[in-house]
């Protein structure tokens, strides 16, 4: 049997196939479940106590000062996404969070990683959004913001526990993007 030669004489393989068959599908261990279910599960309890708390406390006063000239509490209702973007596009954002908790959950279940801070970091990102998710379906496509940093007249966009599990969690999958093990790359030495 001859093999077809390329233009500079070196044989052509033929293209891979994949069976599906041969495919090995690694799901998370019980210790990855228990960090992922509990943290998502306790993120969001806290994230929409809070913001149920805070709003029925300052029903009737406009702010609440926690460190004077730092941090305050007040009540905002933020119909966008981060820093108001896409504000008034309720449907877009319920989707859009709609579709990214249905991946984070993907990932994990499906992903193979066994790195447990990933295992954090997506349980914080999916308490995360699905505390934002819950607002925009049950109050009217807009969150509920009430942490609010500021130095003199200079104000940080207000916030929720929420936004924070979520800054948490991509800095986590971030940081487990370096600690991740390469695999060592051997190189064949080209022969003569």
């Amino acid at each position: 049997m001859t093999e077809a030669k390329t233009e500079k004489g070196s044989p052509r393989l033929p293209p891979a196939r994949v069976s599906l068959k041969h495919l090995t599908l690694v799901l998370p261990d019980p210790k990855a479940h228990l960090i992922f279910w509990s943290l998502m599960a306790g993120g969001l309890a806290l994230d929409l106590w809070t913001k149920k708390a805070v709003f029925d406390w300052l029903q009737h006063r406009q702010t609440f000062p926690v460190i004077d000239g730092f941090l305050q509490f007040v009540t905002a209702l933020n119909n966008g996404a981060a820093f108001g973007w896409f504000a008034g596009k309720s449907y877009f954002l319920t989707a859009v969070s709609a579709i990214a908790v249905v991946a984070i959950f993907g990932v994990f279940l499906f992903g193979g990683n066994r790195q447990k801070l990933v295992h954090v970091a997506l349980g914080l990102f999916a308490a995360g959004v699905c505390g934002n998710l819950y607002d925009r379906i049950f109050n009217d496509g807009s969150v509920r913001d009430f942490i609010d940093i500021y130095y003199r007249g200079y104000h940080w966009h207000t916030f929720n526990i929420a936004d924070s599990l979520l800054c948490i969690g991509v800095g986590l999958l971030i940081i487990s993007t370096f600690l991740i093990e390469k695999p060592a790359r051997k190189h064949d030495r080209p022969q003569k």
